[in-house]
């Protein structure tokens, strides 16, 4: 009995799991897929907006460690 549980799960696990790719490959085709040009022209913004957010996060991490190094400057000068 035990044998025919197990055998009825993996069945049923597997009925499942080829509905789950049915349904995926019948959603797929649904999808409105990006043209050539315009997939290369948004990978473009993304990769030099990347840079560009990067660039401006190293400048305020230069401005921060700028003030703390002359905070600590100062504090040194006059604490001693």
């Amino acid at each position: 009995m035990n044998e025919e549980v197990v055998t009825l799960n993996q069945e049923t696990k597997s009925q499942m799991t080829r509905g789950y790719i049915r349904g995926l490959k019948e959603e797929l085709k649904k999808v409105s897929w990006p043209a050539k040009e315009e997939l290369f022209l948004s990978t473009k913004i993304v990769v030099g907006s990347t840079f560009v957010f990067g660039f401006g996060v190293y400048l305020v991490d230069l401005v921060v460690q700028g003030s703390l190094n002359g905070l600590h400057a100062l504090v040194y000068k006059v604490i001693g």
